[in-house]
């Protein structure tokens, strides 16, 4: 009878049918809340390690737990849902990262219920986005996630909310609309009845020109949520304003879902498009690193400077999936999946600063390290992290994508030099404003000349977050291999239609 049981449609559907419940719970405060979703979450959490670890076959290419059923006949939309290799280490991400999340926004004491469904409901959206196997539905999960987070910027987001969440809505809703028509000629060309299947869009062929416009709508939209240089401007407007809760949710899972989409729609199925126009996305990689890591040097504001690293460390994601090689490939998945544990980690340390020194300002702290050392301890390991050190997830992800450029077989040499050079020099500026970071912030006596009452270092729920993040993250930066076979033996044959095209 468990085997029956439709296991992705309960792990989708689970966060938002309880964060509809959370409305109808007893009003004892905030309490039962704070302690509700955290609960749920862990509770989602469950099926997902179950799955991922007792049902998902490693050795397998195809798509496991396949679960279908027509849903809206009249337009041919199918509820279908799968995942493979591509999907269970960013469902794992999902369900990883958002539970700290939750425990983030216990400070939260203002309409905490609204709060809580909304976080719920992005939850669900995300993970259902990486197991969708049908084009619309995934445009659908896709759009799931705009209204939760416009509204976790407009009320609960710092001085400039309105502006960041009235910044945040062009570029995300534009990015649908490209979307949007992407898959609905994708899905209606050659076929009297539109179909939306992604397995039956792998066997579709286009016209050239057609399908380099398909590509580049589909690219607008996850250059938007990667995001991509020059689609970035409103992540650092949106992570400086939003509670730290939701920034953390912002760079763990749902920056990913740009990178995700291009692997799954453009790579995956538009392979000649992907071929003529993946050395433009490398090279376009390989500046976002250098132009994001300089313009992350000038910034003052704490979370936007943080902001600026993820759109360096992005790009690094852009350069794996051009590449067009297997280490490549590889590479961009483990950075994304990296990233997401490395930027919510220093999302919420940013956070946890603020609580205590009620700035975010850099030029107005410094001696922080002396009254909190957990804090200094913390920020410090997670940045050593964020920069590529030996040892942590970062530097494996960063180290697999070098070879994967060196040994792309699509690209001339003088190309692939000049794009290792870039990325090297992208490399050597990350730890020169990650370091001057923790210099403004922890050394000196600017801010804590005089006692301060706010000098207090993170409790028991503030450290059980962080070491959340920071044991996965010398977990796979020391072995690899826990990660890495989950979608390794897939790359291969997603790579395999590149072969026999001819430039």
């Amino acid at each position: 009878m468990i085997s029956n049981v439709p296991r992705l449609t309960v792990v989708v559907s689970l966060p938002i049918l309880a964060g509809l419940m959370i409305p109808i719970l007893p009003r004892n405060g905030n309490r039962v809340t704070r302690w509700y979703t955290p609960g749920i979450c862990i509770l989602e959490f469950l099926p997902i390690t179950y799955i991922s670890y007792c049902h998902f076959r490693i050795d397998s290419q195809s798509i496991q737990l396949l679960e279908t059923f027509n849903w809206i006949k009249s337009i041919n939309l199918h509820w279908s849902l799968g995942i493979d290799g591509l999907s269970i280490g960013l469902v794992i991400l999902t369900g990883f990262a958002t539970t700290p999340a939750t425990l983030a926004a216990w400070p939260i004491t203002r309409n905490t219920r609204l709060f809580y469904l909304l976080m719920l409901i992005m939850y669900g959206g995300q993970i259902g986005l990486f197991v969708s196997r049908d084009i619309l539905l995934f445009f659908f999960m896709w759009e799931l996630e705009l209204i939760p987070v416009y509204l976790l910027l407009c009320l609960w987001g710092g001085k400039r909310r309105l502006y960041s969440a009235t910044k945040f809505i062009p570029y995300t809703a534009g990015g649908s609309i490209f979307l949007s028509v992407a898959a609905l000629t994708m899905s209606f060309y050659g076929s009297e009845v539109p179909s939306f299947d992604i397995q039956d869009s792998m066997h579709k062929s286009y016209p050239p020109s057609l399908e380099i416009l398909i590509y580049v709508g589909f690219l607008v939209a996850y250059a938007v949520k990667l995001p991509i240089f020059p689609f970035h401007t409103w992540l650092p407007d949106t992570h400086g304003e939003a509670h730290y809760s939701t920034c953390m949710s912002l760079a763990g899972v749902l920056l990913k879902m740009g990178g995700y989409g291009l692997i799954r729609i453009n790579l995956e199925l538009l392979t000649h498009a992907h071929f003529l126009l993946g050395s433009w996305m490398m090279l376009i990689g390989a500046i976002q690193i250098i132009y994001a890591s300089l313009i992350s040097m000038s910034q003052r504001n704490l979370k936007r400077r943080i902001a600026y690293s993820s759109i360096s460390h992005m790009g690094f994601v852009t350069i794996g999936i051009g590449s067009l090689a297997d280490a490549g490939i590889n590479g961009a998945i483990l950075q994304m999946i990296s990233h997401g544990l490395i930027g919510a980690a220093l999302s919420f340390l940013a956070g946890t600063c603020y609580d205590r020194t009620r700035t975010f300002f850099l030029d107005q702290l410094g001696g922080v390290a002396t009254p909190m050392p957990k804090l200094f301890t913390m920020f410090s390991t997670s940045s050593f992290a964020s920069l590529a050190l030996p040892g942590m997830s970062g530097f494996v992800a960063e180290l697999l994508v070098f070879p994967g450029v060196v040994t792309s077989k699509q690209y001339s040499f003088a190309f692939k030099a000049v794009i290792t050079v870039l990325e090297a020099v992208g490399t050597v500026l990350t730890p020169i404003y990650l370091l001057s970071m923790l210099r403004q912030l922890f050394y000196g006596y600017r801010f804590f000349d005089e006692p301060n009452p706010y000098s207090i270092d993170p409790g028991p729920r503030e450290l059980f977050i962080l070491i959340c993040f920071l044991l996965p993250i010398l977990g796979i930066g020391s072995y690899p291999n826990l990660i890495l076979p989950l979608w390794s033996t897939e790359v291969p044959s997603l790579l395999l239609p590149y072969s026999d095209i001819t430039r």
